[in-house]
Formats: C-alpha cells, structure tokens, sequence
C-alpha cells in the first residue's frame, strides 16, 4: 500500500520540536505516510486559510499534534475546521508524555491518542 500524505497540524509557537519529531518518524523504512513539511516560518498574508485549504486538499489525512497549549492555538484549532470542513481524515495524537496535553478549540470531544510508533502506524493505516 502507499503511504499516505498527511498535513501536520500543530501550535508553531510551542510544539516545533514535535513536528520535527513526526517528520522524523515519516522517515522511517516502514513509515506508513509521507509528510509534505508546509510549516510556515513567518505569517500568511492574504486569505492564509484558502492557503491552507489548497495544502490540506493536497493530503489524504491530518495529524493534530496537541501540546500543552494547543487550545489558545488559533491556527490549529482553524486548520482543524478546513479539514474537517474537506472532509479529510484526521486524529489527535498527545504530543508531551509528562504533560497535560490541551485539545484544539473545538475537538473537546474528539479522543486523543497516545503518540507511540504502533498507535500512529494504526491510525494512518486506518484512515480512510
């Protein structure tokens, strides 16, 4: 099977560190997705959604990494809306161990998983 595409969704203030660690572990040999590292170092001008959305079409599922403040986020919580809105598969992985992990506005709901290597190769594998 091919590995599918995924947008990394994640707070830029406070988690880079975890995007670079799921980049990382796209590289593995038996990594189950490819991630097209998008991340924008400096602020979207214009319509910065659109821009998003366009991004977003482009992958077949997104990964939500939650850290300890991912709910003031307001670019997670806005790329969480544009995926489901493309109806894109998505989860969220709880990206610190020892901490407190924060959902995005508006997934209070949604289940956040743990971020081990076999969780994450299910829930690639399992997207639809």
């Amino acid at each position: 099977m091919a590995a599918k595409r995924a947008f990394i969704s994640f707070d830029f203030d406070n988690d880079e560190d975890l995007r670079t660690l799921l980049v990382g572990q796209s590289k593995n040999d038996d990594s189950p997705f490819t991630i097209e590292d998008w991340s924008v170092k400096e602020p979207m001008v214009g319509d910065w959604q659109e821009k998003v959305r366009r991004r977003i079409r482009q992958t077949d599922l997104t990964i939500v990494i939650c850290g300890v403040q991912t709910d003031t986020a307001r670019g997670v919580s806005a790329e969480l809306e544009i995926t489901r809105e493309e109806k894109n598969s998505y989860f969220l992985l709880a990206g610190r161990k020892n901490k407190k992990c924060a959902k995005p506005a508006g997934a209070e709901k949604e289940k956040m998983y743990d971020w081990t290597w076999e969780n994450l190769k299910k829930l690639i594998d399992g997207a639809r």
